[in-house]
């Protein structure tokens, strides 16, 4: 098995000094400088006409800024991003907040003509390959010296050739706060014949002057770039293109819900937060559910509904201010058997896809045989209520900031209900809970997140104060990687087609909405959920489940988020033929259960191995859904949910399958 990891042999960097400094002196000749076309230089990105914002992420959108921990800030024009159809450009006011882009960003730009298998693009079926001294992608961490385990892809949804865009994949996040540089080198068409850089690229690496005062004022900053590159021993005279940008600061993609998450719980002091019990029934002759209300610190503008985004203190570095309070539901399943004389443990819930509390009933009998209270609450900025708000940013995604904060609002309420779970004053003090009149609550508190919940609920878990150990259950991280292969996304495609007919365009959203989203959901903190942990905040662990084949939720996305955490996978994990990678789970520190710490369990239901392009898994049964129902399932996540919950070896030391019935 090769090695997931490769820290090239750095040369001498006198030596790449040397040779940048002699192809820049190209320019001294008596040659007439080479005539050049850039549109717009003021607004947009020159080393990639086919669109202003191209390629992506890059440098060329940021300014110096001594405020950020990066020392830049993303600086979008006015003009820059995209207009959807009714001439409206995408309002960069909230991207221009970050300082540096996303660490799961879905590099993206056009090459004319280019063919996959000729040009060698290193595919997510054999990562390692990207790894390999002669890549024809290559991306560079400059702060380290390593190359970044990667893959790359023509965009598949795309129907026409010449508005296909590249996609290059981080198959491990990349490290906050470093610069990076991305090399495409000797693409190539589908007859093999080399594809030719645009002008532009072409004078910055052959050293050709030009006319153009933007195009040399950008000189600098390329040789840099080139110099980056030779010192990791890959030298310039092959590239097609190749540009950098740096990641976003920890503090950048963490510090508003931390923020919120501090001022709220300080405000709340050792009290338990206000709520109001409005039902009690009977879900069946072994669960009751209690249902009501809590009060939690909104810090929301209006009235907190769908619509709405942060109420900022003013100025760009603004924070999130207090506005009153918010009211959220709860929805609890609470089993016969929970008393004083055999207490429950408390599993806060998240739910699926665009869903509502309610979702937690179906696990209503599931949690009464293991004696667990469940609660849950809607998760607002994706919950039912608010996919009109969700239709409307499809059409115009300048509003798109009011999903991501009204997620972070989600996750304070999540907490909060957490808190009412195991407070003396909470939850285990009302009659509605009680069966005999005690505490029927243990005092131990964790999270399981399904689909969505499994998605969104990393963040909660990397914040959390109350509980150290998640179940995310057939979840993942970095919706611009998942929504393409994803069956959900099916009905809201016509609606983003419709506001943005460019198929480039609707790529690049995908990439740029990613920015705001690591506020709300895993990828913004997966490099602080079981190791580097923010401050405050107690060590966590996790356990990832994996339905072989998802239609939902792309295994890829699964399997990225575990090799950033650097957790381990249960081995065995598949059949063997079973998966169409060449060496599946690359990259993964592989573990024989039982064992303790953080993992992912894959499950095989029998379904098709999903494609090998950014596409979802449509043939077969989908196993999306299919864990709740295997008893074993239900086994594996109630034993990794206690204080002291390992990996179990529910599958008799083989890989874990439930054959097709």
């Amino acid at each position: 098995m090769r090695t997931p990891t490769r820290r090239l042999p750095l040369r001498s960097l006198v030596g790449a000094a040397s040779l940048a400094l002699l192809s820049a002196c190209g320019d001294t000749s008596s040659a007439p400088p080479l005539h050049v076309d850039v549109v717009d230089p003021e607004s947009c990105e020159i080393l990639d006409p086919s669109l202003c914002v191209l390629p992506f992420p890059s440098n060329r959108f940021t300014v110096a800024d001594a405020a950020t921990d990066t020392g830049l800030r993303v600086a979008f024009a006015a003009t820059t991003l995209p207009a959807n159809a009714q001439g409206v450009h995408i309002d960069p006011t909230h991207w221009n907040r970050n300082d540096g882009f996303s660490p799961g960003a879905q590099m993206t730009t056009l090459v004319p003509g280019l063919d996959a298998r000729a040009s060698k693009l290193p595919p997510v079926t054999d990562l390692a390959r990207s790894l390999d001294a002669d890549a024809s992608v290559v991306v560079l961490d400059v702060d380290t010296g390593e190359r970044v385990l990667l893959w790359a892809e023509l965009d598949a949804k795309a129907t026409d050739d010449s508005r296909r865009a590249l996609l290059v994949h981080p198959a491990r996040g990349l490290r906050e706060g470093h610069r990076h540089v991305v090399a495409l080198r000797r693409m190539a068409d589908a007859s093999g014949a080399t594809i030719q850089p645009t002008d532009v690229f072409r004078a910055y690496r052959d050293g050709l002057r030009t006319d153009s005062e933007a195009v040399e004022a950008r000189r600098p900053a390329m040789e840099r770039i080139f110099g980056d590159l030779e010192a990791a021993g890959v030298g310039r005279s092959d590239l097609f293109l190749a540009w950098d940008f740096t990641v976003a600061s920890g503090r950048s993609l963490s510090e508003r819900l931390l923020h919120v998450r501090d001022e709220a719980f300080a405000d709340l002091g050792s009290a338990a937060p206000r709520y109001q019990v409005k039902g009690v029934s009977q879900l069946n002759d072994l669960v009751r559910v209690v249902s009501g209300s809590f009060e939690v610190p909104r810090f929301l503008t209006g009235d907190g509904s769908p619509g709405n985004g942060y109420d900022y203190a003013p100025g760009i570095d603004g924070l999130p201010r207090r506005n009153g309070t918010q009211t959220a539901n709860f929805v609890c399943t609470v089993p016969k058997t929970a008393s004083a004389a055999n207490q429950a443990r408390a599993f806060l819930y998240g739910h699926g896809l665009l869903g509502t509390a309610s979702q937690v009933l179906g696990n209503g009998a599931a949690a009464a045989l293991a004696n667990v209270i469940s609660c849950a609450t809607d998760w607002i900025g994706m919950a039912a209520e608010d996919v009109p708000n969700a239709a409307r940013i499809l059409q115009d995604v300048s509003s798109f900031s009011t999903l991501a904060d009204r997620l972070q609002q989600g996750h304070l309420n999540f907490l909060f209900l957490g808190r009412l779970m195991i407070h003396p004053d909470g939850f285990g003090a009302d009659p509605a809970f009680q069966h005999d009149g005690t505490n029927p609550f243990r005092g131990d508190l964790y999270l399981l997140g399904a689909s969505q919940g499994g998605i969104l609920g990393g963040a909660t878990t990397a914040i959390a104060q109350d509980f150290t150990r998640s179940v995310l259950a057939v979840g993942a991280s970095n919706y611009s990687l998942l929504i393409p292969r994803s069956v959900d996304f099916d009905e809201f495609t016509p609606i983003l087609t419709a506001a943005y007919p460019d198929e480039l365009v609707r790529s690049f959203i995908l990439a740029i909405a990613q920015m705001l989203w690591d506020r709300g959901e895993a990828n913004g903190y997966l490099q602080h959920m079981v190791a580097n942990e923010y401050e405050g905040t107690p060590h966590h662990e996790i356990l990832y489940f994996e339905a072989f084949g998802d239609h939902q939720v792309a295994n890829v996305g699964t399997e990225t988020a575990g090799r950033t955490m650097e957790v381990a996978v249960k081995q065995p994990a598949l059949r063997p033929g079973r998966s169409t990678a060449v060496e599946p789970m690359f990259g993964l520190r592989p573990e024989t259960a039982p064992f303790a710490g953080s993992a992912i369990v894959i499950w095989d239901f029998d379904a098709p191995a999903p494609p090998d392009a950014n596409l979802p898994p449509r043939e077969g049964s989908d196993p999306h859904g299919a864990g709740g129902r295997e008893p074993r399932v239900l086994q594996l996540v109630s034993e990794f949910l206690r204080p002291d919950g390992i990996v179990p070896d529910v599958c008799g030391g083989g890989p874990c399958v439930t054959p097709a019935r």
